[in-house]
């Protein structure tokens, strides 16, 4: 294939086997698309690194001492591509094909690792096209405030629309807005939890406290830790009381 990356690709290696530093950066050598500008053996040496570099690609390691790769991910705004460095792991993997991410398995292969970089070329995704229903105990992998983000699906309590967008109440964080529709998020969550409750809600069942009755006959629904209620549209109100019985 023909690229047309000019500059190369200014690429980071995180990972805490420097072997395995080594080993890639030896193999990326072969590649003119790809500049390694810097490695790190955890995620305090990445930090810095990618404020300082900005870097377009990062290869990362998901099993570090001190922090893992998604705590980076947590941590520092990124707006690189990631390809993840793992040993086999079915909950990792699992997270990655969920959310059509690359990674490659220790140890790297030749093969696998051109793969990745000409998709890099191609914008093409690591899992097939079709889409995966998440299961609740995935990670989904965002971007929220123009930082790419992995969350716990148990954690979501409630999303809400915004246009071609969403803003998605997590754990004990602050709204966040994420690059996500509302349809895209009905598509992949699990169902038996996940609720819509009117066009522009979705809530996870799990974090409802309480659904109180109105005078005109719509509903109020109650989540955990969020102090204002969600209105419940009467096509939906059904569904939820179904799911609240059984």
């Amino acid at each position: 294939m023909t690229w047309r990356f000019m500059p190369s690709l200014k690429t980071l290696i995180v990972d805490d086997e420097w072997l395995v530093r080594a080993e890639l950066k030896t193999m990326l050598a072969d590649y003119p698309e790809i500049a390694v500008v810097g490695e790190a053996a955890n995620v305090a040496q990445a930090i810095p690194l990618i404020q300082d570099t900005r870097p377009e690609v990062i290869f990362l390691d998901i099993q570090m001492p001190g922090a893992t790769g998604f705590d980076l991910l947590e941590q520092a705004d990124i707006a690189a591509r990631i390809i993840f460095i793992t040993a086999y792991d079915k909950y990792a993997i699992r997270a990655f094909e969920v959310n059509a991410l690359d990674y490659l398995l220790k140890p790297i292969s030749k093969e696998r690792l051109a793969k990745a970089i000409q998709r890099l070329g191609t914008n093409e995704s690591a899992s097939p096209a079709e889409k995966k229903k998440a299961a609740y105990d995935d990670a989904i992998y965002v971007i929220i405030n123009g930082a790419l983000k992995f969350i716990k699906l148990s954690l979501l309590k409630c999303i809400t629309a915004e246009g071609n967008y969403s803003y998605i109440f997590y754990a004990d964080k602050p709204r966040a807005l994420v690059s996500k529709t509302l349809q895209e998020w009905e598509d992949l969550l699990p169902e038996k939890y996940f609720v819509r409750i009117h066009r522009s809600t979705i809530v996870n069942f799990a974090h409802v406290e309480k659904v109180k009755k109105r005078k005109n006959y719509s509903q109020e629904v109650f989540v955990k830790g969020i102090e204002k209620p969600f209105m419940m549209s009467r096509r939906y109100a059904a569904k939820l009381k179904h799911l609240m019985v059984s």
